[in-house]
Order: C-alpha cells, then structure tokens, then sequence
C-alpha cells in the first residue's frame, strides 16, 4: 500500500471516529438535558473573586430551591462582545438556560430574536425598574419588552493625586469642579521637558475619559429614545470635542501618545506610578489601586463640567438573561429573580465588590459610608446609559473615531460628529 492511499484511509478513520464521537457527546448532552429538567444550565465569564462571589449565589439558591440544580460553567469572553460560543448554542437549538451578558449588547441581541422576553414574568412577579436604579433597567428595554435581570453597575469619576496636589500649591480638598480650574489644575501639575513628559496632569481621553463621558458632562446627549434621532452631533457635544481637541493641541497629540503608549495597567498604570495625576476612571479601578498602591494618597470627585455643577456620569454593567430556546426556562426564571433580589444583590455584591443595581444594597454594605466608593455610589441615581440601540457598538466606535480625528486635524469636530450621526442613523435604517 502506498503512503499516500495509506494516508487517505487514515484519515477517512479519523474523520469517521470523529464523527461518531460528536454524536455521542450529542447524544449525551441531549440526554442530560432531557432527565434533568430541574438542572438550569448557567454560562459566566466570571473569575477571581467574582467567580467566588456568584458561588456563593448558586449555593445560596440551591438551599432555597432545594428541587433545582444549577450546572454553572464558565466560558472565556462570555458576554464581553464575544459570544459565538452562545451565538452557535442558540443557532443550534441547546443554548444554555441563563448566560451572564453585558447589558449595553442586550438590544441588539433582542432586535436579533436571540433572547426570550421576560415582559410578563416580571409583571406576574411584580418586578419592575422601581426596584432598581433606572438606567440599569432601561439598558434591557428594547421595543417596550424586558431581557434580563440587572445584576452590577458602576459610575465614573475624576481621581487625583492629593499629594501632586499639595506640591503645586492645590488645595487638595477642593478639587476642579469647572473645566477651567480643572485646566489651570493640569497645567500646574505637568512637567514636561522637550517632547518628553516627566509628569502630566491629565488626558481627557484617557483611562474611562470616553466620549460618553464628556459629552454628557457638557451637557449633550447622544440619541432621543422616543423620535429614535441619533444626536452625536448635539452642539453641547461639539462643544466637548472642540475642548478635548484644543487640550492635544496644548500638550502635542503626538506627544502625549508617546506618553501613553509606554504605559499599562495594573502596575503600569501611570496613576500608580505618579506619572499622571488625574485621571477619569470608574469605582473599579480602586481594587487596582488598593492592589498596586496600597500607600497612594489620592480623592475622587465627580467629573468637572463648564458650570461647575449638574456632574453627571455613566454606568454600564451587567445581567443575566435567558436564551432563546432555552430548555428548563421556568428554573432559569427562578435563579433570574433570585439573583437579581436584594438577597441576591447583596451575597454577589458582598463577595465580588461590585456595585449593586440597587440602592438599598449599596447602603447596607457599607459602601455609602466609604469615603471613596461614596462618591460612586451618590451620583448613581443622576447617571446615564449608553444608547439602547442595535448599533450601540458602532456608536462606541465611531465616537472613539471622531475623538481621534478631530484631536489630529482630521476635519473639525463638528464634521466629525455630524459624520456619525449619519453613520448610526444609516445602521439602524437597514
């Protein structure tokens, strides 16, 4: 026999055994879920102490529900833009029966007829947005039907070096609360020696400083959820680009991304090293300080706008939903309402340290009585969501777009913005 019809044959076999072996798994995975229906099968991405944390719900939820399972398994990426995993489950008719999903995707997910609507069990359980904060609600909202359970949230705020602060004659317990002071702030703050910076003292864009972030603390708005009117190119925006691209140009674009480009995060993030001293950043950048600068002396406040008051900020987060087809939906909706109780709310919130989606939690842990996470937990209730909108991720993107073009002169930020208003408005068109 020669090699090649050897090789041929060879790998008829394996195809073959290959074959047989996915039917098996098939088979047996069909016969898992046909006699367990009582076993609701869950996919996180969750790790670290988050992983632990949700643990301690599914332990929790069985002692109650004693006749039901959960079968928890993780899966990398789930839910962070990354779902082909659960994509294909849901194609192939065995998708698990809740998955832990990032909310800002939940609309386009719905408009895809991915996810089951959870409309009239909330309304039979008497669930509803007064139990939660109101914009976590609304992220899972798409055409007037509900998709998911909130879970965790989060806020943005202005963190400064106290320290940095007094070295330049600041007074440290009066942070920028104007865009002006907070310019005058950066100016004293950063040293810079030719093309180099030795320190500097802030980058709009820079960690959590998104577009999302600055627009709405300027006063704009991004989308009209009633008249479904994309509004990227609010002039209160215009004027939070026309800001943020006047600041590159004062301390060279090209420069500061020198600067950027040769930090990091974790122990590389400039904030921790001394290197930058203020920085726009969420509440879940304080577990990275506590880790990597235990010693730091540093405040958060919230981010400043022209006016010096109405500070608002952003919130994402998560949640857990039900896939379509889902098999043992009934027990996925129990662990959903479990999870998502101030029950739930607290043992999760409690052992990962994040935020709660709903206030009273956040009280009962203490958060509101910490100097720091006190500041996060406050401006919640006057926080936004990002557009709930099937082209939410383009909208993202072309943002971060326009940012980069009008900070290197690639046309004004008027054009810029104006550009993706058309552009989001034409994705959701088709």
């Amino acid at each position: 026999m020669s090699n090649s019809i050897f090789h041929k044959l060879m790998f008829s076999f394996c195809l073959v055994l290959v074959m047989v072996l996915a039917a098996c798994s098939s088979d047996d995975e069909a016969s898992e879920s046909a006699s367990g229906e009582n076993t609701v099968e869950f996919w996180h991405s969750m790790t670290d102490t988050a992983g632990d944390a949700v643990e301690q719900v599914i332990e929790e939820f069985e002692k109650e529900y004693p006749d039901i399972d959960i079968k928890a398994t993780y899966v990398a990426n789930q839910g962070e833009g990354q779902n082909e995993k659960l994509l294909t489950a849901i194609a192939g008719g065995n998708p698990p029966d809740v998955a832990y999903f990032d909310r800002f995707e939940v609309a386009t997910w719905a408009a895809e007829g991915s996810l089951e609507s959870l409309t009239d069990l909330a309304e039979e359980a008497g669930i509803s947005k007064d139990d939660y904060y109101d914009f976590a609600w609304d992220e899972l909202i798409y055409e007037g039907d509900l998709y998911g359970i909130p879970t965790t949230t989060d806020s943005r705020l202005l963190f400064y070096n106290r320290d940095h602060f007094e070295e330049v004659g600041l007074d440290p317990e009066n942070p920028p609360t104007t865009i002006d002071e907070l310019e005058e702030a950066a100016e004293k703050l950063t040293i810079k020696d030719g093309n180099r910076f030795e320190r500097i003292g802030f980058i709009p864009w820079f960690a959590q400083g998104s577009f999302y972030s600055w627009g709405w603390s300027f006063g704009g708005d991004f989308y009209d959820p009633e008249t479904g009117e994309v509004t990227a190119d609010d002039p209160k925006n215009v004027e939070a680009l026309e800001w943020i691209t006047e600041f590159g140009k004062k301390y060279g674009v090209e420069d500061i991304a020198g600067f950027t480009d040769s930090q990091g995060s974790g122990a590389m993030d400039p904030f921790v090293s001394g290197q930058i001293s203020m920085k726009i950043d969420g509440n879940f950048g304080v577990a990275s300080l506590e880790k990597f600068a235990p010693d730091l002396n540093y405040g958060v406040t919230p981010i400043p706008t022209p006016t010096g008051d109405n500070f608002k900020t952003w919130s994402g987060g998560w949640s857990v939903v039900i896939p379509k087809g889902a098999n043992n939906q009934d027990g996925a909706w129990e662990f959903l309402k479990f999870f998502g109780s101030e029950e739930g709310q607290k043992i999760f919130s409690e052992g990962s340290r994040d935020f709660s989606v709903i206030d009273s939690v956040n009280e009962s842990l203490g958060y509101t009585d910490d100097p720091i996470f006190s500041e996060f937990i406050n401006i919640l209730p006057e926080s936004n969501s990002r557009p709930v909108m099937t082209a939410g991720s383009l909208y993202w993107n072309a943002l971060a777009d326009a940012v980069e073009s009008s900070t290197r002169e690639n046309g004004t930020p008027k054009e810029n913005l104006e550009e993706v208003t058309q552009r989001v408005t034409e994705a959701l068109e088709e």
